[in-house]
């Protein structure tokens, strides 16, 4: 079996794409962080302490996005055209949805990026929350869709 990411030796190594085409690539990822009714209220009002919950998160996941080769050891080092980090609260179900959508123009995907991005972000939100309840659950991080590259487009079903 041939390993991309390990040599002849079995070291680690990052894949080569110097011969691989430069074309745009978009990738969007999401997750959800389950809540208390005061943690959703504290958000919605500005109330907790600790500040603006999904401001210090969008932050959060951005910086995330743009470090993700640092955090990934064999992940590369790309020049992000564009990432925005949304959220969307759900007050019936105690939910808060992170969407992250990155974009580049190179020779590698952005997968990798927008899941990282909206990991950090759902991280920081319980960071922000945890004083209130510790309680929080992070789930269902996912690749909702990519395009781009040799291996074309991706939906999630």
């Amino acid at each position: 079996m041939d390993f991309t990411h390990i040599d002849k030796n079995g070291n680690a190594i990052m894949v080569d794409i110097s011969d691989k085409d430069i074309t745009d690539r978009v990738a969007v990822a999401s997750g959800y962080i389950k809540l208390n009714e005061e943690i959703i209220s504290s958000i919605k009002n500005m109330s907790n302490k600790k500040g603006d919950v999904l401001s210090v998160a969008r932050i959060a996941g951005i910086m995330a996005v743009k470090n993700t080769s640092s955090a990934i050891p064999l992940c590369h080092t790309l020049l992000i055209n564009k990432c925005k980090v949304d959220f969307k609260i759900d007050e019936q179900n105690y939910t808060v949805k992170s969407t992250c959508t990155v974009s580049c123009t190179g020779k590698t995907g952005v997968e990798m990026e927008a899941l990282h991005g909206v990991s950090i972000a759902l991280l920081t939100i319980y960071d922000m929350c945890k004083a209130i309840d510790k309680s929080m659950v992070i789930y269902d991080i996912h690749l909702d869709e990519k395009s781009g590259g040799k291996s074309g487009d991706y939906h999630a079903r």
